[in-house]
């Protein structure tokens, strides 16, 4: 089993930043992918951002954000952030964090991110 808790959203100002981050714990040694999804008002959840096992930062996957946002993963720390830079109002959206461990998929409890015109 592996436990994802997320921190670091909030309320921002359109044209700011937030970085978000997801601390793992448990069986920890298994999990492959980490990442974010995110899910607005009435829209389906989409995939944000993954990153695989090894430590390093990659630009997000999502066209809408991947010039905006990046994904890091410190393993010493078994943490995943997401640093999102010039939020828009439309990146509004409850995001959570997953992990991939063996065939199975974990998933935090979100963290709500509110971007304010």
């Amino acid at each position: 089993q592996v436990q994802l808790v997320e921190s670091g959203g909030g309320l921002v100002q359109a044209g700011g930043s937030l970085r978000l981050s997801c601390a793992a714990s448990g069986s920890i040694f298994s999990i492959d992918y980490m990442g974010w999804h995110r899910q607005a008002p009435g829209k389906q959840r989409e995939l944000v951002a993954n990153i695989g096992s090894g430590s390093g930062i990659k630009d997000a996957d999502a066209d809408s954000v991947k010039d905006r946002f990046t994904i890091s993963r410190d393993n010493a720390k078994n943490t995943v952030y997401l640093q999102m830079n010039t939020l828009k109002p439309e990146d509004t959206a409850v995001y959570y964090c997953f992990a991939t461990s063996r065939a199975s998929i974990y998933w935090g409890q979100g963290t709500q991110v509110t971007v304010s015109s």
